[in-house]
């Protein structure tokens, strides 16, 4: 796929509202784009983190558009999380600039940890009819060392297709409380389990593995799961 068109990012401003403002958003538009990812970061790190780059590069190389954007405290250089109504009005608007930049593309949604979890309460609460599907790139099931499934509690109220994408060894997903997630989810949910990663996608260089490796895992679970 080297060489291929990829596109490159381009800046946007998303408005929220008046209390919350404006956030910066990057937009991909690879050629050939049939679906766009709305990509929400997680907890700690902000939409150019470089996991989230090297997830939209490959999904880019599969031509898959993606927009990614900040919540409103790591626009401003916090680390603490904005409270959820606003948090759940970011997903809102990143969905509807989505909408109107990329006219006639489907839309799915998601992201990585807490920004997947606020999209799929979004999604549980006051679902948008235009989305069509939902991917975690590592749902956040509970805190590290506390094993429980109560923040999953939410998606039996998601009216469409769940993409759980986790590592074995992520501390804030247990793989057996996440199996059962998805069995009381039904056909609705899809778990792909990858190998060493933890909760980050890294995976141990005794595993035979590299990160790459994950990265083109991931973005071709992707892909599958969109098409």
């Amino acid at each position: 796929m080297a060489g291929e068109d990829r596109g490159s990012d381009e800046e946007l401003r998303l408005r929220i509202g008046e209390r919350a403002g404006e956030v910066s958003a990057l937009l991909r538009l690879p050629p050939g784009s049939k679906t766009m990812y709305v990509l929400a970061h997680g907890a700690g790190a902000g939409m150019r983190q470089p996991f989230l780059d090297a997830v939209v590069e490959r999904l880019a190389e599969r031509s898959i558009a993606t927009l990614r954007y900040q919540f409103p405290y790591i626009e401003q250089g916090s680390r603490r999380p904005d409270p959820r109504p606003v948090l759940l009005a970011t997903v809102a608007a990143a969905i509807e600039l989505a909408r109107e930049r990329a006219p006639g593309l489907k839309l799915v949604a998601g992201g990585k940890s807490m920004g997947g979890r606020m999209t799929s309460h979004l999604l549980a609460a006051t679902p948008p009819e235009d989305v069509a599907g939902l991917v975690f790139l590592g749902f956040p099931l509970h805190p590290a060392g506390k094993p429980s499934t109560e923040r999953a509690d939410h998606l039996a109220s998601v009216r469409v297709p769940m993409l759980f994408l986790q590592g074995t060894r992520d501390p804030l997903a247990d793989l057996g409380l996440v199996g059962d997630v998805c069995g009381r989810l039904g056909p609705l949910a899809t778990l792909h389990v990858v190998d060493d990663a933890d909760h980050s996608f890294h995976v141990r260089k005794r595993s035979g593995r590299t990160d790459d490796a994950v990265l083109d895992e991931l973005a071709d679970a992707v892909a599958r799961f969109v098409e």
